[in-house]
């Protein structure tokens, strides 16, 4: 029996020992659905914190509740380790660890070459490898295999290497690991095949295409996709107001078209480690190539932007008032990246304050799945209670992240002038003036 025909038997007959690196709002939710596939799971992860309380059946994930995760670790599905020894009889590695961008907009692929190097100390004949961190199109040829090759393996024939980019919503009640199709692009057609049947076993449906390089592009043209069409309507929500015209008016009116339309929504610009980070991936790589991906980049500036869009509607607002912004109560509701989340990465908030900061504004927060901030200068901000009181003193209230469990009639009924950047206050005004985006 072949190498590959040994592990595509394991994985059928869900004996193969199945690992994930990175336990974080990709890795664990994939950990999770394999388990309960009935695989055994070793998680890695850096955080010893993170390990321990895996360990003990409590989940920091959102969307993993502990209620689920608990039965996992008892009966022995699950286990979490920081230790890549631990690795060396697994017969799959799922990669998810971060895939940040520098500070000059360059694809930091640190945490990729850590795990990799890792990996290939433990690796051996019949192992999987599957990066499913999102990364500029030929990472997988070019950081995996030639690894992998040093430490004398052949790809598709004794160890095997892919790509299948995560998809994870955060906060997504609807959408999850199991019935959210999954792409896979293997280095070799075995490559590919033996992917296939490892996660076919925790996802409805596969998509295999003929290369990683394939499957690479497809994440980025998700985001790319999403990051254009929001710069589209950021910048028509820009027009609109110029125009005297209410944007949001115009999209439902728009969205009404049986064909041709999607709408997309303005907001106080893009967070999360996905869509504003994603596509410049791409533009990176295109610049190796001598092209310039001028959608992406214009887009990227568009949707950057409009945290200082915000805070000149701020300003504006209260100038309206006799105030300057210098000097002024403002609260912040909500600093997390999107609705419903506990996660603060690129949060347009953050700028939001900065901004409102540096003009003087004495600026506080409120947000309740998101305790504290770290600020611009490691400044540490702590989420102040809601109340009425909290709305009576400001003078203006900015409504950056719209989570569902807030009364926003209440805000309205208890706050002089409400800056609302998700178009979520309700028809009857209250005692407040609104401004919206």
């Amino acid at each position: 029996m072949t190498i590959q025909q040994t592990l595509l038997d394991r994985l059928n007959r869900r004996e193969a020992r199945v690992s994930i690196v990175g336990l974080g709002y990709v890795g664990l939710p994939l950990a999770v659905e394999f388990a309960e596939a009935g695989f055994t799971v070793i998680g890695l992860d850096v955080s010893r914190e993170k390990v321990e309380s895996l360990n003990r059946g409590e989940s920091y994930i959102m969307d993993i509740p502990t209620e689920r995760l608990k039965p996992l670790v008892a009966n022995g599905k699950f286990h979490a380790t920081t230790d890549y020894t631990d690795l060396r009889d697994v017969d799959t590695v799922s990669i998810c660890v971060p895939t940040p961008l520098t500070k000059t907009k360059d694809p930091d692929m640190s945490y990729v070459v850590n795990s990799v190097e890792a990996i290939a100390q433990v690796c051996h004949a019949g192992l999987l490898v599957v990066l499913e961190s999102t990364t500029y199109p030929g990472t997988t040829e070019e950081l995996i295999v030639p690894r992998l090759a040093e430490a004398g393996f052949t790809v598709g024939e004794n160890v095997f290497v892919s790509f299948s980019p995560e998809r994870i919503d955060p906060g997504n009640p609807r959408f999850g690991v199991r019935n959210t199709p999954k792409v896979v692009g293997g280095v070799t057609p075995a490559c590919t095949e033996v992917t296939v049947a490892l996660y076919q076993s925790a996802v409805d449906r596969v998509i295999p295409v003929t290369s990683p390089t394939s499957a690479e592009m497809v994440k980025l043209l998700e985001n790319t996709f999403r990051a254009v069409n929001i710069g589209l309507v950021n910048e028509m929500a820009i027009m609109c107001d110029r125009l005297g015209v209410d944007v949001w008016e115009v999209i439902q009116a728009a969205a009404s078209k049986p064909f041709g339309f999607m709408p997309f929504y303005p907001g106080p610009g893009l967070g999360g480690h996905c869509i504003p980070i994603d596509p410049l991936y791409l533009s990176w790589k295109l610049k190796t190539l001598n092209y310039n991906a001028r959608f992406i980049e214009l887009a990227s500036e568009i949707n950057t932007s409009m945290p200082l869009y915000v805070v000149d509607k701020v300003t504006d607002a209260l100038n309206d008032d006799s105030k300057s912004v210098r000097g002024s109560t403002v609260v912040v509701l909500g600093v997390a990246y999107k609705r419903d989340v506990n996660d603060v990465r690129e949060s347009p908030a953050l700028d939001i304050i900065g901004l409102l900061e540096e003009k003087g504004a004495k600026v506080v927060y409120h947000d309740p799945y998101i305790p504290q901030v770290r600020l611009e200068h490691n400044e540490i901000m702590r989420s102040t209670p809601y109340s009425e009181a909290l709305l009576e003193s400001a003078d203006c209230v900015v409504i950056v992240t719209d989570h569902s469990n807030m009364d926003y009639q209440h805000v309205l009924d208890h706050s002089k002038l409400v800056v609302d950047t998700r178009h979520v206050t309700p028809p009857r005004k209250g005692r407040a003036r609104v401004v919206l985006l």
